[in-house]
């Protein structure tokens, strides 16, 4: 059974891309059949797993203004079992063209439907904010997997995106449920960092991931080079953690779904 997680937080620099590049490559690497799609127009996702986005013919823009079906989109990364629906700035006027159109909000579950059957897991890449292109990966999604950083005020504006996922539960996806909260950018040389961490735990409860992503400069040097993490530098700690994290994200999958 095939599942669809939208990696979100509007709040930037959390590593979101960074966790559904390197998550979605580790559960290639563990022998899952996944799909990555990118529907930030930044297009760090894209870039991130060796796709050069300045080049792209086609990108996920022209599949949510109905142009082309999305396998005709699709492009395989150099990691086996990955494939992504890159993206690029032109993705930009997506969110001002599709305001008058009509269904504007399940544009990319429409388009995902035909391919769904064919993957294990499906990963979209969500912009930092709460506006059309969040909504439509919303509504494409089974579930809400949330990267936070230790740091001060890791919990603000969280409240605004479950009130965004408790409205689309409501009207758009009765079925939208949070997948997990990801602690990221861990420093535990601080005080701080543990206390966010029992912060988080004490909102998000059994939600939370105990694999905690620390800081590593390995982990920040990997996009420019094309590479998830384990391509880039499987040694690091950054790799080490993403693997495990990986192992535990499919552990409670199927433990949920036996």
């Amino acid at each position: 059974m095939s599942r669809t997680i939208s990696v979100c937080n509007q709040k930037g620099g959390t590593g979101k891309t960074t966790t559904a590049v390197n998550l979605s490559a580790a559960l290639a690497a563990l022998g899952k059949n996944v799909l990555l799609v990118d529907v930030d127009p930044q297009g760090n996702a894209t870039s991130g797993v060796g796709i050069n986005k300045n080049a792209l013919q086609r990108s996920v823009y022209d599949v949510l203004m109905g142009q082309v079906p999305v396998d005709q989109v699709l492009v395989k990364t150099n990691i086996s079992g990955l494939n992504i629906v890159p993206c690029n700035i032109n993705l930009t006027g997506a969110e001002v063209e599709l305001v008058g159109a009509l269904s504007r909000e399940t544009k990319l579950r429409k388009a995902l439907s035909v391919v769904k059957d064919q993957y294990d897991f499906i990963f979209i890449d969500s912009p930092p904010s709460l506006g059309l292109l969040t909504l439509n990966a919303f509504v494409a999604s089974d579930s809400v997997l949330i990267p936070i950083q230790c740091e001060f005020y890791a919990l603000e504006g969280v409240s605004q995106l479950l009130n965004t996922i408790n409205l689309i539960k409501d009207g758009l996806n009765s079925s939208l449920d949070i997948e997990g909260v990801l602690l990221t950018m861990a420093d535990f040389r601080t005080n701080l960092t543990n206390e966010v961490i029992n912060e988080i735990k004490g909102f998000f409860k059994d939600k939370v991931y105990s694999t905690i992503i620390p800081r590593n400069v390995k982990l920040s040097e990997a996009p420019s080079f094309g590479k998830p993490i384990h391509l880039y530098d499987r040694n690091s700690i950054g790799a080490k953690k993403y693997e495990e994290f990986a192992k535990e994200f499919l552990m409670r999958y199927n433990k949920i779904n036996a």
